[in-house]
């Protein structure tokens, strides 16, 4: 477990550091862990006591409180080597970041101290089943004591949830009342986590269902969501930035070990042997081609990347309506560009490679099944489509914690 010292020295230069040794640890067995869907506990206790999930506490809480940018790259390096463990605090930042905006400072210092310790956070907001995801039907009912509520619900996509110390749980107030969040502990009596995610990648990410019966919640463990939509915010669009990271990170080690395949095990095609004169296939002109193109692609995404980072950090310095919407179009850029990269480049691995990279043994298709199974969180074409109405007539973008 890492001391308060040793995450007060975490800077913008030393963090990306940590996240880079880490993230080679992860990648010597992301494969395996993916092919019998080992949930990654040992390698989340790694990240945790690293002091990586303490990087956005305020320094008066005794963090490093560090930009955006900062924690755009450690997401990248990280989901780098695996982007389930990548993917497994997203949610522990998002809602730090809704505490930092609607908590009490009683608040804040009790779940930051905790965060400080190593403790992790995961999300229950989305449901199965309802019209659309920001239909929440989960409630927070008076309790007989004053002052207490009774959480009931269930939830789906709850990431994190099978290696988190609390939960930040999405619910009204009462039937049709304003959106809350109740900060619960994850061993609570009352709650059911259930581990039932299996979709085709990002297979051990804990995104299964939590059930929530008559959990005791006291009002001071109780923070305001609607609020946070109320004036101008980055949150939707620090949210969208470290997803971004993800699937850059994932593009990234997809072309990374494309090339090592090509080098050390595929053969050369016969025409390329034949007409080109080649004698390996990573001296063949089309894979270069395909190479460089590949190249390119996943540059200009980490490119978008690092710019949608520093427009956040631009917007947090210095808050307005116009700071704010241009956090979230450098972002929705950054996010439809990550996606489309990360998916085609995972797909395109295979087609350098040749045939014996479709070989279940090499498992290479993790990648394909991870950007895929990532990138549907939210339809890139409607970050697309919020550029255009801003290039077509400067319409801002929504604030609804989802660009």
């Amino acid at each position: 477990m890492s001391t308060a010292t040793e995450i007060a020295r975490l800077d913008a230069e030393t963090a990306p550091l940590v996240a880079r040794r880490l993230a080679d640890e992860l990648a010597l067995g992301d494969g395996g862990r993916d092919r019998v869907r080992a949930l990654p506990h040992d390698q989340v206790k790694a990240y945790a006591a690293a002091g990586l999930g303490s990087l956005t506490v305020p320094r008066e809480f005794g963090g490093p409180a560090l930009p955006a940018t900062t924690v755009a790259e450690v997401f990248r390096l990280v989901s780098w080597g695996d982007p389930n463990v990548g993917q497994v605090p997203h949610s522990h930042f998002v809602f730090l970041n809704q505490l930092r905006l609607n908590g009490t400072r009683e608040q804040q210092q009790r779940i930051y101290s905790e965060v400080r310790a190593g403790a992790l956070v995961a999300n229950a907001q989305s449901e199965f089943g309802t019209k659309h995801v920001r239909d929440i039907r989960t409630s927070l009912a008076p309790a007989r004591e004053e002052g207490e509520w009774l959480l009931n619900g269930e939830k789906f996509y709850c990431t994190g949830s099978l290696f988190a110390d609390y939960l930040a749980v999405l619910a009204r107030r009462g039937a049709d009342g304003p959106l809350q969040v109740a900060w619960v502990r994850a061993d609570t009596p009352g709650i059911e986590i259930v581990d039932d995610w299996d979709a085709v990648g990002q297979r051990t990410t804990g995104s299964g269902t939590v059930r929530f019966t008559n959990v005791p919640v006291a009002d001071d463990w109780v923070t305001p969501f609607a609020a946070t939509f109320e004036g101008p915010t980055t949150y939707g669009a620090f949210a969208q930035l470290l997803h971004a990271s993800i699937d850059a990170g994932i593009a990234r080690r997809a072309l990374d070990e494309a090339a090592v395949f090509v080098r050390t095990k595929s053969r050369p095609y016969a025409d390329a042997v034949a007409i080109a004169g080649v004698e390996t296939a990573a001296q063949d002109p089309l894979v270069v081609q395909a190479f460089g193109e590949m190249e390119l692609a996943v540059r200009s995404a980490e490119a978008l990347l690092a710019e949608a980072g520093r427009r956040v950090d631009e917007a947090d310095a210095d808050l307005t309506e116009s700071s704010a919407a241009e956090a979230s179009l450098a972002v929705a850029a950054a996010r439809a560009s990550t996606a489309k990269v990360s998916v085609d480049v995972a797909s395109r691995l295979l087609e350098v490679s040749g045939a014996r990279s479709a070989l279940t043994s090499t498992n290479l298709d993790r990648h394909w099944r991870n950007a895929r199974t990532h990138t549907l969180h939210d339809p890139a074409a409607w970050k697309v489509q919020h550029l255009g109405r801003w290039a077509v007539d400067g319409t801002r973008p929504p604030r609804h914690g989802q660009i």
